[in-house]
């Protein structure tokens, strides 16, 4: 398998119209490595730059060590995934897998092997005899990943593969999707506008915003430690809560002070928050961490607060609280035993050890 590097990649089309700009990043080798964000952000672009199905407008790629600028899409050593699978329908599964092999001149033996040996890794060699139209949207997509396996590449490419699929098809397939990833020991890159499929899957995440990489990072650490506000709100589910906040300081110490809502400060971020005292910032939250007073512990005057109750969103296990503070809406992800009422107001304790405080101008984050 192999590392791939972008250097100070750019994509422009016609118009100064600028897709891609000053990617830079080292994927390496063996590693799970997900490109994700909003449509339109320039995920499939940077992909499809490193298939070499867009021309890079500046910049340099490398796989394996090997500048790739100029190199033909069949020279390069990759195998692409699509979002719309592109089988030949009249053609059955063996002889979709086995395509590319024969324009490339294998034996057929050679074939042969290869076909079998990807029909058994992906639990599909009973359906090497079917036609296409005779297969669910989850086989379909196990034989395009299986015609990829077959070449045995450097690098395998993911556009989006599983967005065609049903909700419970689509956690069925990522799980195996991981697995093959593991079991192929094989450079993976792949597209995907779900933050979920992104936290699940990636050993590395990137965050992709108008052509821009937001971050690169660990799925945990993304999501403890965002960069900046897009980040934050774009990785999570439900999304980060936000207010509009100003830091102030009296004799009981440093508050966040929404308006209607008050929270003090924790030793631990006051230094980082010493520049900011008199100013407007951008306090975040995640719903995961406001509970519900009677079911929290250490709840103090430091981190309570009251809203009322909008609505309430029973998940299962959980239920989500829709609440308004007066001057903000925020959500609660809480225990689905709460017992609570529409139109009702609430104490709920807030986890300072995990709050997020963004600079109001630049949105990146000081805590």
């Amino acid at each position: 398998m192999a590392e791939v590097m972008l250097k100070n990649v750019s994509k422009v089309y016609s118009e100064n119209v600028v897709a891609v700009k000053d990617v830079t990043t080292q994927i390496k080798d063996k590693e799970f490595f997900v490109l994700v964000g909003p449509s339109g952000c320039g995920k499939s672009t940077i992909l499809r730059m490193i298939a070499g199905l867009e021309e890079i407008t500046s910049g340099d790629l490398f796989i394996d060590g090997k500048k790739m600028n100029d190199v033909p899409p069949k020279d390069r050593d990759i195998a692409m995934v699509f979002q719309n699978y592109a089988l030949y329908p009249h053609m059955k599964v063996y002889d979709n897998m086995a395509f590319g092999l024969k324009l490339r001149g294998y034996s057929k033996t050679e074939i042969d092997k290869r076909v079998k040996d990807a029909g058994e890794i992906l639990g599909m060699s009973q359906l090497l005899n079917r036609y296409p139209k005779q297969l669910s949207g989850g086989q379909r997509q196990r034989v395009a990943v299986g015609r990829a396996i077959v070449r045995k590449p450097k690098v395998f490419l993911f556009d989006e593969p599983l967005s065609n699929l049903d909700a419970k098809v689509r956690v069925v397939m990522r799980s195996e999707l991981k697995k093959l990833h593991e079991r192929l020991d094989a450079t993976t890159i792949y597209v995907t506008h779900d933050q979920t499929e992104a936290i699940a899957m990636g050993d590395k995440i990137c965050v992709v915003k108008d052509g821009i990489i937001q971050q690169i990072d660990t799925p945990l650490t993304i999501y403890d430690k965002p960069k900046n506000k897009f980040v934050a709100g774009f990785i999570g589910s439900p999304p980060m809560n936000f207010f509009d906040c100003k830091i102030i300081e009296n004799s009981d110490g440093i508050w966040i002070d929404e308006g209607r809502i008050k929270v003090g400060v924790l030793d631990e971020h006051k230094e980082l928050l010493k520049n900011y005292i008199g100013k407007n910032v951008i306090f975040g939250v995640r719903p995961e961490s406001v509970y519900d007073k009677l079911y929290a512990r250490g709840a103090t005057p430091y981190n309570t607060i009251t809203a009322i109750v909008e609505i309430v969103e029973p998940m299962g296990s959980e239920a989500f609280l829709h609440l308004d503070t007066g001057l903000n809406k925020l959500v609660a992800r809480v225990d689905a035993h709460t017992n609570v009422l529409e139109n009702q107001n609430i104490e709920l304790v807030l986890d300072m050890r995990k709050i997020h405080i963004f600079d109001k101008e630049t949105e990146v984050a000081v805590i």
